[in-house]
């Protein structure tokens, strides 16, 4: 018995001295695929989920509906100042009322009596004064009078030519700048309440749905994570030592070590240095040369064989 065991360990062992060489012989990599994230832009509750977790969605599916009343509120205020400011800008252009004309006029004569009734009033206080029948106070009240209503003369006639003229263009100006804010304005909202329904950004199969119905949702905040469609490449890591036998363009074939049956040719598109993080530090520096791991991307001869294989399956390729 005793026999038996011992040979069927020294058996199992040149099998695997056997295999280690091979294993050391093939470079070792993954099948892996654009991760794409589809976040909000706005904050709300989740109204309504479309697509769940291991569907494939289209290029502008709806994956899920955002409830926003605020949107629909800022909408209506928008609405009102982008009334308010046409208003105030066709008012501007148009120029006065006839009422508002009949207004300044009245107000022209008014004033202009007035001061007809200051000056003849100053004229007679001011020979009164001269002759020392008044006292010095009561001229410089009758005076003050004068100049208040010539004063107000003088403005409301300015206000006269200003209607009669028309409104300065720095007003109108103004006025338009006004208009173009709040139809700035009113875009933004509308653009806002667009942005409640989420939209695949390309033919992707969903692997993660962060939230459920009726849960918050943030700006920024990933709510659909997948794989992009049509986007397959493989990952292998070489250390640097190696790296030099590789160049851009050159097309390998590599298979799966599990399934014979697939195998597949790849271009290499990209030769990339990995993080420090990743470089093989050796115990004893004096004894061996650090070495840092680059990756190798490889995208497939054939993307319509590759779409149909699962991410991150393994695959080997000889090694130079």
């Amino acid at each position: 018995m005793k026999k038996v065991n011992l040979l069927f360990f020294v058996l199992l062992l040149g099998l695997w001295s056997c295999e280690k060489p091979a294993q050391e012989m093939m470079l070792k990599g993954k099948l892996k695929r654009e991760v794409i994230n589809v976040a909000s832009k706005i904050p709300g509750r989740i109204e309504r989920i479309h697509f769940q977790e291991g569907e494939t969605v289209k290029k502008g599916d709806t994956l899920a509906l955002i409830h926003a009343p605020e949107i629909t509120a800022k909408i209506e205020q928008a609405e009102g100042a982008v009334a308010a400011a046409k208003a105030q800008y066709e008012m501007v252009f148009k120029g006065a009322t006839k009422e508002q004309i009949e207004q300044v006029n009245a107000a022209y004569e008014a004033a202009k009596e007035q001061f007809v009734f200051a000056e003849k009033s100053y004229q007679r206080i001011k020979k009164m004064f001269e002759e020392k029948m008044v006292t010095a106070q009561k001229y410089d009240e009758v005076y003050a009078k004068y100049l208040m209503a010539q004063a107000q003369l003088d403005g409301t006639q300015a206000k006269q030519k200003e209607i009669e003229s028309g409104v300065r263009s720095e007003k109108q100006k103004m006025a338009l700048g006004s208009l173009k804010r709040a139809q700035g304005a009113l875009k933004e909202a509308h653009i806002a309440y667009n942005e409640r329904y989420l939209l695949a950004p390309a033919d992707m199969r969903l692997t993660s749905v962060a939230l459920k119905e009726g849960e918050l949702a943030l700006p920024g905040y990933n709510i659909f994570i997948g794989y992009a469609q049509q986007a397959t490449y493989f990952r292998f890591t070489v250390p640097e030592a190696e790296v030099h036998q590789y160049k851009i363009d050159e097309v390998a074939k590599f298979h799966s070590p599990f399934d014979s049956s697939l195998q597949i040719q790849g271009r290499l598109v990209s030769i990339l240095a990995l993080p420090d993080y990743a470089t093989r530090k050796s115990m004893n520096p004096n004894y061996e040369v650090d070495q840092a791991l680059y990756e190798l991307k490889f995208v497939p001869v054939s993307p319509g064989l590759a779409d149909s294989i699962m991410t991150n399956i393994t695959f080997v390729m000889p090694k130079k």
